[in-house]
């Protein structure tokens, strides 16, 4: 092992290189220039705790490339993922892959948020009222009981059997407002506080957004004792920070949170004398209140500016009852609250949430955009602040840690003012490395001539009219990703009887399922919205094209986006072409980055928002996509895709 106060920047490249350890120990290593030059890089970022952005692009290996300078470091790390799924990996099998090549005895440890690990006193709960369960339920529930006998972690992912949203998980873990902390009589087989206790003890700390942010920007995870120990903190998939930064910034309060506190208060009722009596009317009162203010929002949009609720009076009136019935259930709870653990945290919930109800409805400043979100059975309040470089740049100075951002998608046409601007990073350090991929041999960019304004009614007729001669010369094998679900179920509707390829369109079985499919299919047609434009991973002849409709502009109906497009105009600053613009450009090329995940991957890439051609800012997106040949001819796909027969 090379020994971190003797190393130099070029050491860690060169052991990512060909003579190198990892290419000796691991089969199917490639070295890269691109992999090496950003191992130095970031290890130069946590040496001198600098602001580094990094853009790598597909195939780059940047995992690595951040994780050998890391565990070299003989610092304190934390490294942040965008998704759940990512950071399991990353635990599982690449670092324990470069720990034993590097052969660095460092502790390493996975944390969650508290949601992911099972709660053994809500379970326990749960068990003694499981009479009220259905046959599934029930079932669902052994399961859990019988896991939660031989589980280490407690952690869900464990247990695939019971489905990831079954209603029973919210119901055996726990959130920062009903976790009883030290005072649980199973506080001491704690699954959280477990893997808090060794995410402390561990050198370098595997953790996502959501629960970093959900730390640094609300001490809601208690781990704040971790953080600041912290010498450098590494954020792959950064392209997801400013979106999740802004949840987690924001103050909330849903009408979810309000019904499981008072579920929570009947089940703690049971067994103390008296307490239902006092109890019952007032939750009674509540439930009816939230139902009530849902149907006077029933009218309105599914989401909006708060200003929509303050204009009816109906709805108006509503929030002020249920103010007042959570003032007084708080109350109420007081007085119980030395009677048991659970009834001192449901009066410090109750509490909480009528302060937060109050702030949100009730505030009138301008720092904060004020909104509101409905779902079928219940809605939520928003306040999310208008600028969050601010709060991340203090968030980072208190750190006094290195802060290291890379994603495949940062940059704009090659420059990086947009992310930075986001996050408050003041003259970052940036490094841009474009893909080992060889784009201009393994790709090809098809821009269909011919198709009207996307706002056009028969768009998306138009546009299957034109992608389905692409479809016919690859055999399927395509991934058709869209902007909008509308469009989405339309093109389904329209290719059902079409096409002899099977189809696999989201919102019909679970993500992870309708991929399983789609690869063992060989020549399946997907249709996929949001949640496909990126982490999603098909090697191989499986995934020959990348359909993508329009360019993927934020709804115009964003309330947060609305208010900060304002505040830009107001600032001198045009909203289209300084926000609008570089975020669909971010956006497009994760979408883009679907096309080509090896060395041998081949495959075509559509484009068909005819913007990208009649709109001097296509230009902008045209340049950000990996440099492969453009044509508009339909005739040059049908080449690509023989000479593809040929080769094989």
């Amino acid at each position: 092992m090379i020994n971190p106060d003797t190393r130099d920047d070029d050491d860690v490249g060169k052991l990512l290189g060909a003579d190198g350890p990892f290419a000796r120990e691991l089969p199917n290593f490639a070295p890269r220039l691109a992999q090496q030059a950003m191992s130095r890089a970031v290890a130069q970022a946590i040496d001198g705790r600098d602001t580094l952005i990094v853009e790598a692009g597909t195939g780059t290996g940047k995992t690595y490339a951040y994780l050998v300078p890391a565990l070299l470091s003989g610092e304190r790390v934390i490294i942040s993922t965008g998704t759940k799924a990512l950071q399991d990996q990353l635990y599982f099998r690449d670092l324990p892959k470069v720990r034993s090549v590097l052969g660095a005895p460092l502790k390493t440890a996975l944390l969650k948020g508290r949601a992911n690990y099972l709660c053994l006193y809500r379970l326990d709960q749960t068990v003694r009222e499981g009479a009220s369960f259905d046959r599934v339920q029930a079932a669902q529930l052994a399961t859990i009981r019988a896991w939660s006998a031989r589980t280490r972690r407690g952690d869900r992912m464990e247990l695939a059997e019971v489905p990831e949203e079954s209603p029973l998980w919210p119901r055996v873990t726990s959130t920062p407002e009903n976790c009883l902390g030290v005072e649980c009589p199973f506080y001491d087989d704690c699954h959280v506080f477990k893997a808090r206790r060794e995410a402390m003890e561990a050198d370098v700390v595997v953790v996502n957004h959501h629960l970093l942010f959900a730390d640094l920007a609300l001490k809601q995870e208690g781990f704040g004792e971790i953080l600041p120990a912290a010498a450098a903190f590494i954020l792959d998939e950064a392209h997801q920070v400013p979106e999740l930064a802004g949840q987690f910034f924001s103050q909330s309060i849903s009408a979810r949170q309000l019904t499981d506190m008072a579920h929570d208060t009947l089940t703690e009722c049971s067994g103390i004398t008296g307490a239902i009596g006092l109890l019952l009317e007032p939750i009674e009162a509540l439930q009816d209140a939230l139902r009530k203010l849902r149907l006077a929002m029933a009218p309105l949009p599914s989401r909006g500016a708060f200003a929509l609720l303050d204009e009816r009076a109906d709805v108006r009136s509503s929030l002020r009852d249920l103010g007042e019935l959570l003032a007084t259930l708080a109350e109420l709870l007081s007085s119980q609250a030395e009677r048991s653990r659970g009834f001192a945290n449901l009066h410090e919930r109750a509490e909480l949430f009528s302060e937060r109800l109050q702030r949100i409805v009730e505030s009138h400043g301008d720092q904060d955009v004020r909104w509101y979100e409905t779902f079928p059975r219940g809605f939520a309040l928003y306040a999310t602040p208008l600028d969050l470089a601010a709060p991340l740049r203090g968030l980072r100075e208190r750190t006094q840690a290195a802060w290291i951002h890379t994603s495949a998608t940062l940059s704009v046409a090659g420059n990086f003012d947009h992310f930075a601007r986001l996050l408050g990073l003041d003259d970052p350090r940036t490094l841009r490395l474009e893909s080992p991929f060889d784009y201009a041999h393994q790709a090809l960019c098809y821009l269909p001539a011919g198709l009207p304004d996307p706002n056009a009614r028969d768009y998306t007729e138009q546009l299957i009219a034109a992608v389905l001669p692409v479809l016919q010369a690859s055999n399927g094998r395509a991934f058709l990703l869209f902007t909008s679900h509308r469009a989405l179920r339309r093109a389904a509707e329209l290719l059902q009887d079409k096409v002899p390829w099977p189809l696999f369109v989201q919102g019909t079985a679970p993500r992870p399922r309708l991929l399983e499919e789609y690869r063992a299919s060989g020549h399946g047609v997907l249709l996929g919205a949001a949640s496909f434009w990126e982490g999603v991973d098909v090697v191989g002849e499986a995934l020959s094209v990348v359909v993508i409709d329009k360019l993927p502009f934020a709804a115009p109906d964003d309330p947060v986006l609305t208010a900060r497009l304002a505040a830009l105009q107001e600032a001198g600053i045009n909203p289209f072409m300084g926000w609008q613009v570089p975020s669909a450009v971010i956006a497009l090329k994760q979408g883009v980055g679907r096309l080509i995940r090896d060395v041998r991957d081949r495959g075509v890439l559509v484009l068909c928002d005819p913007r990208l051609t009649s709109k001097g800012y296509g230009k902008l997106f045209l340049a950000s996509v990996p440099p492969m040949p453009r044509t508009r001819d339909l005739l040059d796909v049908q080449a690509f895709f023989e000479a593809e027969t040929a080769a094989s």
